[in-house]
């Protein structure tokens, strides 16, 4: 699960210069930034941090008036995955999340707002499963990404063993759970674990980009879509079909309906309000 190691990693461990971490978030029109900051451990989570990721989330999930997210990371990389001593270590102090609260890896309770993740450098392990519980992933042409529980005798547990499948299908997602490598940015592309490779430096500012694109959509449609989606993946064809209904019913003669036609006979850009 992204084991960090101050020696094999080369971090200077002094007291001066050991983080805390910390996720913290900022909001920018209709789109919340969520940031992982914790780039003396390469970004690695600790419990606290895994909390606070899960408080934004929901935050997202709830707040009306959010309708996009971002997650991105500070430094060189996007995280290393779990600060293994501080969760399972004889000073771990791991608390459960409080009920309801959002998932960070979609698991239990997925958030129901697009949610756009910004990778660089390092993508290990538990920082694949946090970006593919979102919905597009943008990557530096730094990044490197590897899946290594298997090496470590432990299976995938944030999802990737079948969120792989999901993004590339059954030979390729295989080919890297089992062998356990690392490979770039181009090669994520390639077979479909992110969306869009950009310059080192560029990720958060076009994962910001391609948020406010979405956020000039209906909020509602883009919701409703991406709970059909899930639906089908969660139950196939037959269970999507089945929710029609009822998302029908509940877009029908909303305000932001009404707009999303009017500009649409009117020939502009819709305004619309989330409702």
């Amino acid at each position: 699960l992204g084991i960090v190691n101050a020696e094999t990693e080369g971090m200077d461990m002094s007291e001066t210069s050991v983080s805390v971490g910390r996720v913290y978030h900022e909001t920018h029109g209709h789109v919340l930034k969520i940031v992982i900051d914790n780039a003396v451990k390469k970004n690695s989570f600790s419990p606290e941090m895994m909390a606070e990721l899960s408080d934004a989330m929901t935050l997202l999930d709830r707040d009306e008036g959010l309708w996009v997210g971002v997650l991105c990371a500070v430094g060189d990389d996007f995280t290393a995955g779990l600060d293994m001593p501080k969760f399972f270590g004889p000073k771990a102090t791991v608390k459960p999340r409080p009920e309801g609260n959002i998932d960070p890896f979609g698991l239990a309770n997925r958030c129901r707002k697009p949610l756009v993740t910004a990778v660089q450098g390092i993508v290990y392990t538990v920082g694949i499963e946090i970006a593919l519980a979102g919905d597009i992933v943008i990557a530096a042409d730094s990044s490197r990404f590897c899946q290594m529980e298997s090496k470590r005798g432990i299976a995938p547990l944030g999802g990737a063993h079948f969120r792989y499948l999901t993004r590339m299908g059954w030979g390729d997602a295989m080919y890297h759970l089992f062998l356990c490598d690392e490979f770039k940015a181009d090669r994520a592309l390639k077979i479909g674990l992110v969306q869009e490779v950009v310059p080192a430096g560029m990720q958060i500012e076009r994962a910001m980009e391609v948020a406010q694109l979405i956020a000039k959509n209906a909020p509602i449609g883009i919701q409703v879509t991406k709970e059909a989606g899930l639906t089908f993946i969660a139950g196939g064809e037959k269970a999507a079909i089945g929710v029609i209904p009822e998302i029908r019913q509940r877009v029908f003669n909303t305000e932001d309906m009404k707009e999303g036609i009017q500009s649409f006979v009117e020939r502009r850009q819709a305004v619309f309000k989330g409702r």
